[in-house]
C-alpha cells in the first residue's frame, strides 16, 4: 500500500515477455482474479490479454465459460494458481501448477510447483516449460 492507501502492484517483466511468447505460439492466455485492480487491467491490455476477469470469487464459473468460448476441454488447459479460490479450477484442468508461495492445499494438488513465486517469474517459468514441451512433444494435450 502506498502512503495514501493506494494499492501498489509488482509485475515481473519476464512474466510479461512469457505471456507475449505464449500468445505468439498460439497459447490462449486468460487471467481470472478475485481482486479488482486498475493496474492489472492496464497490464493485461499492454500484454494483449483479452480474457481478463477481475472480482471473480467463483473462478469455476468463469473457467467453464472460457472452455465454451474457446472450444476447449479440461485436459487442454494449464492453470497456475496460488490460493484457495483456485482449488475448484485446479481440480479440473489437465496441468495443475502452483506457484512457489502458494497455499499448501494447492501445492498438494499440483502436478508442478514453480521455483519462482507468484509475481516473481513463476508465469514465465510455466510458459518456458510449456513451450519446451510443445517443441518436443507431438501430443495435442495443450494445443
Amino acid at each position: 500500500m502506498g502512503d495514501e492507501g493506494m494499492e501498489l502492484k509488482h509485475f515481473d517483466t519476464r512474466d510479461g515477455l512469457g505471456i507475449a511468447m505464449a500468445s505468439q505460439a498460439g497459447i490462449k492466455v486468460a487471467i481470472i482474479t478475485g481482486r479488482v485492480s486498475g493496474a492489472v487491467m492496464t497490464r493485461a491490455g499492454e500484454l494483449g490479454v483479452k480474457d481478463l476477469f477481475q472480482g471473480s470469487i467463483d473462478k469455476l464459473k468463469v473457467y467453464k465459460s472460457l472452455l465454451k468460448r474457446h472450444n476447449l476441454t479440461d485436459q487442454q488447459v494449464a492453470f497456475v494458481g496460488d490460493d484457495l479460490l483456485d482449488l475448484p479450477v485446479m481440480k479440473r484442468v489437465g496441468l495443475k501448477v502452483a506457484v512457489a508461495n502458494a497455499s499448501w492445499e494447492l501445492k498438494a494438488l499440483a502436478d508442478y510447483v514453480t521455483l519462482a513465486s507468484g509475481g516473481r517469474g513463476a508465469v514465465r517459468e510455466v510458459i518456458d516449460l510449456l513451450l519446451g514441451w510443445r517443441e518436443t512433444n507431438t501430443s495435442t494435450l495443450l494445443e
